[in-house]
C-alpha cells in the first residue's frame, strides 16, 4: 500500500474526510461562484469541509465569509494577516481535520463531482498529488485571447494546461493531497510569493512521490482580463521562479530559460552589431523567425484578424514579462545565491 494513500479518517471502510482550503483576500466579486462551486460538491456532508483563509480583505469579503459560515458549519474562517498565498494554505493545513488536503482557488468553478473525482484519482493512483487541468474561462475581447494563449504549447510550455489524459507530471493546477504528504516533505515555502505550488511539488518528486494530471478533475479558471494585469502576474512568475532554481536548480528545466535567454540574446546581439555586423543580422533573423512563428499560430486561431492580433499581443505579453521578471529576480536576489536555503515550514507530527 502506497504511504501517501489517504485513509478513511476515522470511518471504517468509508470515503476519507476531505478539507478544501482556498486562500482569498478581496475577492468579493468571485466568492459566490467559487465558494457555491465548492459547497455544492457531491461528496457528503459530514465527510467534507472548507477552510478559507482571508488575508484582511477589505472590500467586504470578510462579511460575505462570515456569512458563508453562519449558514453553513462545513465553513470555517482562519485568519491569515501575512496576506500571501502561502501562509494562507499552510494555515489551513494546519487547522484542516481531513486525511485529504484540496486546493481551491478563488477564481476557479469546481465541477460538481471534482473532490470524489480528486479522491478516486489519488487511492486508484497512489499518487502524492492530483490535479486537473487548468481551463481558462476567458471573458471580454482581451480575456479571450488571453486564455487562448494560455491554452496554447506556444504560451504555457506545462503539460496541465491542455492536459486530455491521464500522466504524470512535474507539477499540475491546484492540487489534492493526503496530508500525511505534508508530513513528510513539509508544507508549502511561505518566502515564495509565486511559485510555490511548483517548489513543492519538485519537493514531492525528490522525496519519491509522484504528480498526476486527470482531466477527470475538471475546474474553469478565470485568467486575467487586461493586459496590466497579465503582464504583472507573468512577471511576477519570472521573478519568483529565480528563487525556486536557486532552493532547487533540479526543478528548472530547458522551457523556463527560452524566453530569458532569447530576449537576453537579442539585447547582446544587438548591441555588439557595430562591432560585429553578423551578430546584429542574427538577430534580426532570429526576431523574424519569433513573429513568424507567433504569427502562424496566432492566424490559426478564431476571432477575426483584431482577435488575432490580440492573441498575438497576449503570447508576447506572456513570454517578455516572464522574462523581463526572470532577469530582474536574479539581480533582486543576487545575494541568495551565497546563502544556505532553510527547510520548508514544518507540519507538526511530520519528520521533514
Amino acid at each position: 500500500m502506497n504511504p501517501s494513500a489517504p485513509d478513511s479518517g476515522g470511518q471504517e471502510g468509508g470515503l476519507p474526510v476531505v478539507t478544501a482550503i482556498m486562500p482569498v483576500r478581496n475577492e468579493a466579486d468571485w466568492l459566490e461562484r467559487s465558494l457555491g462551486a465548492v459547497l455544492g460538491q457531491d461528496y457528503p456532508m459530514d465527510r467534507f469541509e472548507l477552510l478559507v483563509a482571508d488575508g484582511d480583505s477589505d472590500d467586504g469579503s470578510r462579511k460575505m465569509l462570515d456569512e458563508y459560515a453562519r449558514k453553513d458549519p462545513r465553513v470555517k474562517i482562519i485568519a491569515n494577516p501575512e496576506r500571501i498565498v502561502a501562509t494562507g494554505l499552510n494555515r489551513a493545513i494546519r487547522a484542516a481535520r481531513g486525511s485529504v488536503i484540496a486546493r481551491v482557488d478563488a477564481h476557479t468553478v469546481l465541477a460538481n463531482d471534482y473532490i470524489r473525482c480528486g479522491v478516486d484519482a489519488l487511492e486508484r493512483t497512489g499518487a502524492d498529488n492530483v490535479g486537473g487541468p487548468m481551463v481558462t474561462s476567458g471573458g471580454g475581447p482581451i480575456g479571450e485571447a488571453v486564455s487562448r494563449a494560455m491554452g496554447s504549447r506556444l504560451g504555457i510550455g506545462a503539460s496541465f494546461h491542455f492536459a486530455d489524459n491521464e500522466h504524470e507530471s512535474d507539477t499540475t493546477y491546484m492540487g489534492m493531497w493526503p496530508r500525511v504528504v505534508f508530513e513528510r516533505v513539509g508544507l508549502f515555502d511561505e518566502e515564495l510569493v509565486r511559485n510555490q505550488d511548483d517548489e513543492l511539488n519538485y519537493r514531492i518528486r525528490a522525496a519519491g512521490g509522484r504528480v498526476i494530471v486527470s482531466p477527470l478533475l475538471r475546474s474553469r479558471y478565470q485568467n486575467r482580463q487586461s493586459w496590466s494585469a497579465l503582464l504583472r502576474q507573468f512577471f511576477d512568475y519570472g521573478v519568483w521562479k529565480v528563487r525556486v532554481l536557486q532552493k532547487h536548480p533540479r526543478q528548472m528545466s530547458l522551457r523556463h530559460f527560452i524566453p530569458p535567454g532569447f530576449d537576453l540574446f537579442l539585447v547582446a546581439a544587438i548591441a555588439a552589431s557595430p562591432f560585429c555586423p553578423g551578430l546584429g543580422r542574427l538577430a534580426v533573423a532570429a526576431l523574424l523567425g519569433y513573429f513568424l512563428v507567433m504569427g502562424a499560430v496566432s492566424i490559426a486561431g478564431a476571432g477575426g484578424v483584431a482577435g488575432r492580433l490580440r492573441l498575438f499581443a497576449a503570447f508576447a505579453a506572456i513570454h517578455h514579462a516572464w522574462a523581463m521578471g526572470f532577469v530582474f529576480g536574479f539581480l533582486r536576489f543576487a545575494p541568495r545565491w551565497l546563502r544556505a536555503e532553510p527547510g520548508p515550514p514544518v507540519l507538526e507530527g511530520g519528520d521533514s
